[in-house]
Formats: C-alpha cells, structure tokens, sequence
C-alpha cells in the first residue's frame, strides 16, 4: 500500500513539474506582454540611474515594449529593492540592484524587509564602477600622496556618500584602513546634495563613482586624484590609478545588477538575460557606459547567484573591520 501511495506521489509531483515548466515556457513566449516597470533603488541622476537608463532604453527596443524606470530611493536603496523584491514575478517588474542593497546591507542592517538571496533573482551584474578618489579644489592638494600627507595632519577630514554601506561609503572606510588615516563620514540622502558641499569644501573628499561627481569635477570645483583600478578609465584619461600614484594596495569598484522576483519562471529569466546581453553589445550603450565611467560586466546565469554570495562575503568583512553598527 505504501509503494502505491509513493509511486502515486511521484507521479503527482512530476506532473505538477512538468505543469510549471510548461506554464513558465508559456509565459515566456508571450513575454514581455505589457510595459515592463524598472525599480531603480537611488535618486535620478545617480550614477546607477545613468547606466540603468543606458541599458533599459536599448533593452526596451530589443523587447517591444516600453520600460518605464521608477527612481524609489531611501534607506541605502532598500525601500526600492524591498518593493522589487514584492513584485508579481512574471518580469514585468525588474530591479536595478546596487552592491549595497543586494549585498553588502544583508550585514549593514538588522532587517532589511527583504532577502537578497531568498527574494530575488540576481540576473546578472551589467555595470561595475572604479571608485575615484575625488579632493575639493579648497583643499591644497594635488596628488594622493599630498592627500594622505594633508589628511594625517589634519585628522577627521569629512567624506560624502550616497548613504550608509553605500559602496562610496565603504571604499572610504578602506581607504582609511589601508591608509591609517581618519576620516569622518557625511552620508547624504542623494547624491545631488553632495556636490556643493564637495565644491564648497565642507565635506572636501569623496570615494565616488564618476558620475557622481562628474558635475564638480566639470565645474572645476573639484579634482579627480586617483582611480581605484587597474586601468585609467576612459571618462578621466589623465586621472592615474591608484597604484601609478603611489598606493596599489587600494582597490575598489563597486557594481549594478539586474534582478527580478523571486519565483519569476526561468525562461522568463533566460529571456531577461538575453535582452541584456544583446543590449550591452550594443556599441552605442559600450560608449554610454565609458562617459559614465563604467564597464560592462556580463555573467551567465547560473553563475550570477555565485558572485552574489561572494560579494555579500567581501563586504562583510570590510565592514566588521571597519566596526560599522548595525543599522535599526
């Protein structure tokens, strides 16, 4: 009776298998079926929002249908990765996730209203940035070791970010480690108050991704020190990296990621994949990229999950070293 009732079970679940599967491929013929919602977690302006806009305008056309960004910032990208996080997952809401949110405020926060790994979908990174050290032109430096030299003696010189755990907080938090310098941080609630108070000398420092600052540095108000690569990036080609000028053990990028819900079926996923891939070969979104000081990064699927996780390590060792609280 009970091999009956076992071979019975099976049967059941591999027909309700075999159900999803075929309802998923279904979906996914038909998608995208309607404009497709993009959660962008920072403000506009922002440099994810530079590059999610670059990406999404080409993605659309591939697609056939409109992709409309929704900027819903607030509590280090959170309260938009939280919503995405909620959505019906059948791809109509996608998630432009930053390295906070989806990685390193799993240990900045004590609840984040959400799972990064549980809840969502990691699709694929498609944009990575080098942070740039970045001094007001009211300070009297010129150089990163003039910088150092400067910021010893004058212990406690503030330094902007888009937030708490922000990668832009966390690669001056290491700055300071490698360094041994101290700094004070000054987080913002979006980028845009930042920059007159970069160019104004209150908060005189910033480890930023170039969009970022890229108003200041136009302006002259403030000047590009360092890139924290390997390589010049193409938006400041005359800017040196960190190790041409002087300090190579600082390296630090920071990343943005296409995500969709939880439970989204996987050939919607593959489709969503695909779309972003053909967009990011695309040389007019390559050139988008560059002006804003980003790369393109494209991993496959199945290994997306795998870079997830390893980053969530990395900043969680970054920030139990630098002894951030956790956030209520």
């Amino acid at each position: 009776m009970n091999n009956i009732n076992s071979a019975g079970l099976l049967r059941g679940s591999a027909f309700a298998l075999a159900l999803m599967l075929s309802v998923g491929s279904a979906a996914a013929q038909d998608y995208p079926s309607r404009p497709v919602t993009a959660i962008v977690p920072f403000a506009g302006g922002s440099a994810s929002d530079v590059v999610s806009r670059i990406l999404f305008d080409k993605m659309s056309k591939l697609m056939g249908q409109p992709i409309i960004v929704e900027n819903r910032p607030g509590a280090g990208g959170n309260i938009g990765t939280a919503i995405g996080a909620k959505a019906a997952p059948d791809g109509h809401t996608i998630v432009g996730g930053g390295s906070g949110p989806v990685a390193a405020n799993v240990t900045l926060y004590k609840s984040l209203g959400y799972d990064p790994e549980k809840d969502l979908e990691m699709i694929s990174p498609f944009a990575g940035f080098t942070i740039v050290v970045v001094a007001s032109r009211k300070l009297p430096v010129n150089s990163l070791n003039e910088l150092i030299a400067y910021a010893n003696a004058h212990p406690g010189l503030n330094f902007g970010s888009v937030g708490i755990g922000s990668s832009q907080h966390l690669a001056g938090e290491y700055f300071s480690q490698v360094t041994g310098i101290k700094l004070t941080h000054v987080p913002y609630r979006n980028i845009a108050q930042y920059g007159p108070d970069l160019i104004a000398g209150t908060v005189p420092l910033g480890f930023q991704w170039f969009p970022n600052v890229a108003g200041p540095l136009g302006a002259n108000g403030a000047t590009a020190l360092a890139v924290a690569g390997d390589k010049r990036i193409a938006a400041l080609p005359d800017t040196p990296t960190t190790t041409q000028a002087g300090l190579p053990q600082y390296k630090v990028n920071g990343w943005f990621a296409l995500l969709a819900s939880s439970g989204t079926p996987t050939p919607i996923l593959e489709k969503l994949h695909q779309f972003m891939t053909r967009a990011l070969d695309d040389p007019a979104v390559r050139a988008g990229f560059e002006q804003a000081g980003a790369e393109v990064i494209a991993l496959p699927l199945n290994e997306a999950k795998k870079f997830q996780r390893a980053e969530i390590e990395k900043y969680r060792d970054i920030i139990t070293k630098a002894g951030i609280e956790r956030i209520e």
